[in-house]
């Protein structure tokens, strides 16, 4: 029995599905298995060798690195089909992490012997093998890099858990509680009592989630409401289905995301289609992350401007809390564009509320609020101008100055507030207060048409900064049916060649012949240079020109990566490139931002690039060259035409 267990997984797992059927039959009769049961550990960092390999037969594994605090991190997980142990398996070095057992594990032991006589009989095995080591140890090393990069900016003395590098499987629990969803609410209920939950996970036919039976729901239907009779009621009739999933090997940080915009208390955690755990709200509370949550909270349910006013101030402690735990920098878009964005949304609930009260009642037509810029792209961190705009439906003939005087007054009201929650009016006035960026529909799509024809630079300069944004509060039918005018606007300028005529973009490297880097020599900003300028400012507008191309409505830099991955658009290895320039630049800019407010400094774009220690100098040359390619990329593609008339 053990043979033939030991052959249905090694059959499934890389490389040892590339053997022959006889050589791996023959092979597996030297193989054990051995068991391990969970909070175990397979082996502790710092521990001699055991000079075997593992490999996963059911169960899954965390692979963790402590640092000299004791700190301990979650640098991956292993499952099903996996291998781990590979680093000094063949070295005989002690274990440079731990492998730390999270369900029960059941694994295949390949002793050192035996592998090496596979390798030296099979050089496709052995090079498969060798590719997937070094392949791992890069993204090890890659981890242990930005664990390293984050420690350094962290104050002295502090000395927090790293809680948003924690991953989901560290906190989620298990095993889940589950019923079906013809069961008898009854029934389910005393199993809730019985194992003190809160919500049970409800399988359908076949044994799929298919929704969650929380207290709220049994409150809600069968005695605030009594909706269905007690007796009879089944889980089906009263769970809630709409169902957020998140991965085990997720962050946390992700996980409060996806709390946040599900707008639930409960995250079902799956692994290649089975239910392996539930991570709620409470889970994430006992990690002391509930900061987020509890601010996104009070922010909805603020009655007047001077409760929001407060809360604003906190979302920068929150972002502090986030790069003191390590938080990676999508999360700290997420969470921090998340709460500026619903922050501006009750502005604008309570605005309204103003206008009432200034005699103006409700709206006249339906509207639309848009952000755009950083907010729009979920891109945000430190307090940044707004950026907006206003669209409304075209009134009737004899309501169009009722309507534009309210509107006019609305927006000033939502400025004037924003303003007062520490978002700065933005210097180049793109704010709904300026008739520019507060018009009916049909003005809008006649900007567009007029656009088409002239090209004049102020009409390029609305629509350029008009390819970044995302609807905030109304109706949001209205941003829709304009992003399909402006999106067709464009593609026929790309698709026609509008600018064939313009000569090709060149890009400058803020970087001398000698690789020394090009600063202001004098004034406010001697010996720095603006990163948004230099670099940043390129890979959003250069990828976003792509995007554009594909008809990708997405707004965000990293989604727009993404889904060009997905269609081919651009190669792997370049959009990892990209992705990993422009996630350098944005840490960079944070922490070095960081640093001038703990100095009392307002914050800007501009670093002193010789302020960095050596390392960092030259992680920001290689990333300045990978801006230098993308805008190869974009000149080859756009002949650069494009990229001059919109990003320069």
């Amino acid at each position: 029995m053990d043979s033939r267990q030991i052959f249905n997984t090694l059959i499934r797992t890389d490389p040892f599905n590339m053997l022959d059927t006889d050589v791996l039959k023959a092979f597996c009769e030297k193989v054990t298995l051995k068991e391990y049961k969970p909070n175990m550990y397979v082996f502790r960092q710092g521990e001699p060798s055991q000079d075997c390999l593992f490999v996963i037969v059911s169960g899954f594994v965390e692979i963790t690195v402590s640092n000299d605090r004791g700190v301990e991190t979650v640098m991956g997980l292993r499952r099903i089909y996996d291998f781990f142990g590979e680093t000094v398996v063949l070295s005989g070095l002690n274990y440079p992490g731990a492998a730390r057992v999270k369900d029960n594990l059941v694994c295949c032991l390949i002793s050192r012997k035996d592998l090496e006589e596979l390798l030296y009989h099979h050089p496709e095995f052995s090079g498969f093998f060798s590719t997937l080591l070094a392949e791992r140890v890069r993204m090890l090393y890659k981890e242990i890099i930005t664990e390293r990069s984050y420690d350094s900016y962290l104050q002295p003395g502090n000395v927090e858990s790293a809680l948003f590098r924690k991953r989901v499987s560290e906190i989620m629990s298990y095993p889940v509680i589950t019923c079906q969803i013809s069961d008898k609410v009854t029934e389910v209920s005393k199993i809730m009592a019985e194992k003190d939950i809160n919500a049970i996970v409800a399988l359908d036919n076949e044994k799929k989630p298919g929704g969650i039976l929380t207290e709220k729901n049994l409150v809600r239907y069968l005695i605030a409401s009594q909706i269905y009779p007690v007796g009879e009621c089944r889980v089906g009739h009263v769970m809630y289905s709409n169902l957020a999933e998140i991965g085990p090997e997720a962050f946390i940080g992700q996980a409060l995301v996806a709390m946040m915009r599900s707008k639930t208390k409960h995250l079902i955690v799956m692994e290649r289609g089975g239910l392996v755990g539930i991570v709620g709200m409470m889970d994430l509370i006992k990690t002391q992350s509930t900061g987020t949550l509890l601010l996104t909270r009070d922010i909805e349910t603020q009655p007047d401007l001077n409760g929001l006013i407060s809360i604003s101030r906190e979302i920068g402690n929150i972002l502090n809390a986030m790069i003191s735990e390590k938080a990676a920098v999508h999360e700290i878009f997420d969470v921090t564009s998340e709460l500026h964005e619903r922050l501006t949304r009750r502005v604008i609930q309570l605005s309204e509320e103003q206008m009432r009260l200034e005699g103006f009642g409700s709206p006249p037509v339906e509207y639309c609020w848009i952000n755009m810029g950083s907010a729009a792209r979920y891109e945000q961190t430190f307090g940044t101008d707004q950026d907006n705009a206003l669209i409304y439906e075209d009134p009737e003939d004899g309501n169009i100055e009722n309507t534009e005087r309210y509107f006019a007054r609305f927006a000033e009201v939502v400025i004037n507030n924003l303003v007062r929650c520490g978002f700065n009016l933005c210097e180049d006035n793109i704010m709904a207060t300026h008739p520019n960026w507060r018009r009916s529909y049909a003005g809008w799509l006649a900007l567009i048409e007029r656009w088409k024809t002239s090209y004049s630079h102020e009409d390029s300069r609305i629509i350029t900064t008009l390819l970044d944004y995302r609807s905030i509060w109304g109706n949001a039918s209205l941003s829709e049916k304009l992003w399909k005018n402006i999106a067709a606007a464009v593609q026929f300028s790309l698709n026609t060649g509008m600018f064939a005529d313009d000569d090709e973009f060149e890009y400058k490297l803020p970087l001398t012949s000698l690789g020394t880097f090009i600063t202001e020599k004098k004034g406010l900003h001697q010996n720095e240079f603006d990163l948004k300028k230099v670099a940043t400012e390129y890979i959003i507008k250069g990828i976003r020109l792509f995007a554009i191309k594909h008809n990708i409505h997405e707004p965000s830099t990293f989604g727009r990566l993404k889904h060009l991955k997905e269609i081919n658009a651009l190669s792997a290895e370049d959009i990892e490139n990209i992705e990993e320039s422009f996630e350098s630049l944005m840490m960079l800019h944070i922490r070095e931002n960081i640093k001038k407010i703990r100095q009392g400094r307002r914050p800007d774009n501009y670093i002193d690039p010789y302020s960095l220690r050596k390392k960092e100098r030259l992680i920001l040359k290689r990333v300045l060259s990978g801006v230098s390619l993308l805008l190869e990329l974009v000149n080859k593609e756009f002949k650069g035409a494009w990229l001059k008339h919109f990003v320069s």
